[in-house]
């Protein structure tokens, strides 16, 4: 595994940065870390690359503690905050950093060439960062956090600023470090890129995980199904508790006929809505047994898979 941790645990003070936080990354697999702000997943990025301390628990990256000169020199960094001088040209800035990585000049000049071209900016080689937009800072930004043909790469919201093009391209880079074997441990807030960015997410909330699996697995649990039913009793929708959480339970204005009333108004009921959150997909044929077995008339019964962005935003709203 390129990143272990065991129970690591980051405080501030009172405050609780990170709490417990278990985890385990290997080679060329690209690694999703989500939260909200405030989640703990920059203190994260932090301790792993050994720029803060842990109050308790343990941490490896390349089978080293974070920090180790040893390995440090196989790990690329791109932080969500970033500053670079504004006086510097792009060209001299990759320069500059091939240098700190020890690399002689002509892998300097071949890899920054390279890299210029790779994230759209070989024409802009000579011009001076300040005169980059945001979008452009990133990408140079990219480049110089793959410089050094890293094994391990930490990207804080490498998408940040660019353009729905600029994102495509971002996710093509990624896949195509994947291809190569690099591991990419990934912060990002656009869900819809993770999804199909990356092989494994974390979710996390408040310090801790709260979910962790590879994205088939995760969205394959978290299955909504709609149902339209008339007549179902209150002991009947208070059994539904048995397959899942009721999270919206809605009149749908649909009246249905009872048996025998033929659709006339005389007899008529009401037809509900109901979303249910349940395990999987496969609990509906039991519940459709037990619907009718409880006298009730189903009109529709609907399961679907959650997106990341959704099973994303119920987490975020269930209790710790």
């Amino acid at each position: 595994m390129l990143i272990e941790t065991h129970d690591l645990r980051k405080t501030y003070g009172p405050t609780v940065a990170v709490e417990r936080l278990t985890l385990s990354v290997g080679a060329g697999e690209v690694f999703g870390f989500l939260g909200p702000n405030g989640a703990g997943k920059t203190t994260t990025v932090k301790m792993l690359l050994g720029l803060a301390a842990p109050t308790a628990g343990q941490a490896r990256i390349l089978g080293r503690p974070p920090g180790d000169p040893a390995i440090m020199g196989r790990v690329g960094f791109l932080p969500e905050q970033f500053r670079f001088p504004p006086w510097i040209t792009a060209a001299d800035f990759l320069d500059i950093h091939g240098r700190l990585c020890g690399m002689a000049a002509a892998e300097r000049r071949t890899r920054t060439a390279a890299l210029l071209a790779r994230v759209g900016l070989a024409d802009r080689a000579n011009s001076r960062l300040g005169e980059f937009s945001k979008g452009m800072l990133q990408r140079i930004g990219l480049a110089q956090a793959l410089l050094n043909r890293p094994a391990l790469v930490f990207l804080d919201e490498p998408t940040s600023g660019l353009d729905p093009l600029g994102r495509h391209e971002v996710r093509d880079l990624i896949r195509e470090l994947r291809g190569d074997g690099v591991t990419v441990f990934l912060n990002s807030h656009f869900l819809s890129e993770v999804e199909v960015t990356c092989d494994r997410v974390a979710i996390v909330k408040r310090g801790r995980v709260v979910r962790l699996g590879a994205l088939d697995e995760l969205t394959r649990h978290a299955t909504e199904i709609e149902l339209r039913v008339a007549g179902l009793t209150p002991e009947a929708a208070t059994g539904l508790a048995q397959w899942g959480r009721v999270v919206r339970d809605q009149e749908s204005g649909i009246r249905g006929p009872e048996a025998g009333g033929r659709g006339q108004e005389t007899g008529a009921t009401e037809v509900v809505r109901i979303v249910m959150a349940v395990a999987g997909e496969d609990v509906a044929p039991a519940l459709a047994a037990y619907l009718t077995g409880a006298g009730a008339q189903i009109y529709a019964l609907a399961p679907r898979r959650l997106s990341l962005e959704e099973l994303f935003m119920r987490v975020m709203q269930e209790e710790t």
